[in-house]
């Protein structure tokens, strides 16, 4: 039986316990060894942790927004700057992360006031494949967001989003379905299949808290050939 009830309590847990190396570890024993996003994500401060089920949002470049027709439907939003952007912030729901790819890194794809609505819908960070931009103001939230870096070029006139609630592939290979779990910590973004997640976390806490043991042994003067073939942790 899982140590948690609810995805409050499991996240909670993670943060206070866990970190993404550890839970990838397990997920490479477990066999699912595609999970990390590409390493070009970092925190935009080094302390910045989130955890929580993925919003997907599928992001596309324009090089000559007034030919956007909308496509068969006519869809008014796909023919705006920004395209679904604001219906898909707007979707977001408690304990959920903002991840979004599908463009290529030519302008920000998030800032300040979509931090401080995402906040606003009870979402717990971002992770985006690309820049981010308004640094200061994001910081003074306290928003987690994981991003390619900083660069202040709007994405109203280059980019618009699609389509949210979808599957989505990284350049590396990783999908991601809406509801799976994102991991994200100053060491990578790291994504859990939602079916995986029971099993993975219940590792996690096994093997983090076996890493302790290991850790006072080695403090105490045990070699790690003998720490790993007393523990099998290393």
């Amino acid at each position: 039986m899982p140590q948690w009830t609810s995805d409050d309590e499991l996240f909670a847990l993670a943060k206070r316990e866990l970190f993404t190396a550890v839970v990838g570890d397990c997920l490479d024993h477990m066999g699912l060894r595609r999970h990390f996003l590409p390493p070009v994500f970092s925190p935009l401060r080094d302390d910045m942790v989130t955890i929580g089920r993925a919003m997907t949002v599928l992001e596309t470049d324009v090089y000559d927004p007034a030919s956007i027709t909308g496509g068969p439907q006519g869809d008014t939003d796909l023919k705006k700057a920004f395209g679904l952007l604001f219906r898909a912030l707007d979707d977001l729901r408690p304990n959920e992360v903002y991840l979004c790819t599908g463009g290529t890194p030519r302008y920000a794809l998030w800032g300040e006031l979509m931090s401080l609505r995402a906040k606003a819908c009870g979402a717990v960070g971002a992770v985006v494949d690309g820049f981010s931009r308004d640094t200061p103001g994001i910081l003074a939230l306290n928003f987690p967001v994981f991003s390619h870096g900083r660069y202040a070029q709007d994405q109203g006139v280059r980019g618009k989003v699609v389509d949210w609630r979808v599957p989505l592939e990284f350049a590396n290979g990783v999908r991601v379905n809406s509801g799976d779990v994102v991991f994200a910590d100053l060491d990578g973004v790291l994504v859990i299949p939602a079916e995986a997640v029971e099993e993975a976390f219940t590792r996690a806490i096994e093997k983090v808290r076996g890493e302790k043991l290991v850790r006072d042994a080695i403090v105490n003067g045990m070699s790690t050939v003998d720490a790993f073939a007393k523990f099998g942790i290393m």
